[in-house]
C-alpha cells in the first residue's frame, strides 16, 4: 500500500504561490531579462569555447547584451587511480572558473564569484581512446561550471538594476 496523498501534493504549489515563489524564467520573473543579455567573453582556447557554448545554451546567444560576463579557466589533471605496476588508472579533472558580470552601462560589477568542480575519466592503453576520454571529461567539466554560474547569476539577479 502507498502512502502517497494526493491530496499534499496538490497543495505544494499553493502554498509556494502564497509565499511569493515566482519561476525564475517565468512571466514576471526576475530571470526573464536575461535570456539574450549576456555576453561571456571571446574564448581563447578548447575550455573557454565549451564554457561560453554553455552559458549561451543557458542564456541563448546576445542579441543585445546588457551584461559582460569575464571568466579565467583553470583546471588540473590529477591522478587517482593506480594499478598495481604503479600506473594511472583514473584521473580526476579539477577545474575552477572566477567570475565576474557587469552591467555593460554603467561598467560597475553586479555578480561574481567562483565556481569549482571536477570530473573523472578512466585511462586506457589507447592513446586515442584515452585521449578522447579526456577531451570529453572536459567539455563536461565546462558544462558543469557554466550551470553552477548561471544558477548563481540567476539567484543574483535579483538584485540586477531595472
Amino acid at each position: 500500500m502507498s502512502s502517497f496523498n494526493r491530496r499534499t501534493f496538490l497543495t505544494v504549489p499553493l502554498a509556494l504561490a502564497a509565499c511569493g515563489f515566482t519561476p525564475a524564467y517565468g512571466p514576471s520573473g526576475p530571470a526573464q531579462g536575461l535570456q539574450g543579455r549576456i555576453r561571456a567573453a571571446d574564448p581563447t582556447n578548447k575550455n573557454g569555447f565549451d564554457f561560453v557554448t554553455a552559458i549561451e545554451a543557458r542564456f541563448g546567444r546576445s542579441k543585445d547584451p546588457r551584461y559582460g560576463l569575464a571568466y579565467t579557466i583553470s583546471t588540473q589533471s590529477v591522478g587517482v587511480g593506480y594499478a598495481t605496476d604503479t600506473t594511472i588508472t583514473r584521473y580526476n579533472l579539477k577545474g575552477r572558473v572566477d567570475w565576474s558580470l557587469t552591467d555593460r552601462d554603467s561598467d560597475s560589477r553586479i555578480a561574481g564569484g567562483t565556481a569549482e568542480n571536477f570530473t573523472s575519466w578512466s585511462a586506457t592503453s589507447a592513446t586515442v581512446a584515452g585521449q578522447a576520454a579526456e577531451e570529453d571529461a572536459a567539455e563536461r567539466l565546462m558544462v558543469i561550471l557554466a550551470d553552477q554560474i548561471a544558477a548563481d547569476i540567476l539567484a543574483a539577479s535579483l538584485k540586477f538594476p531595472p
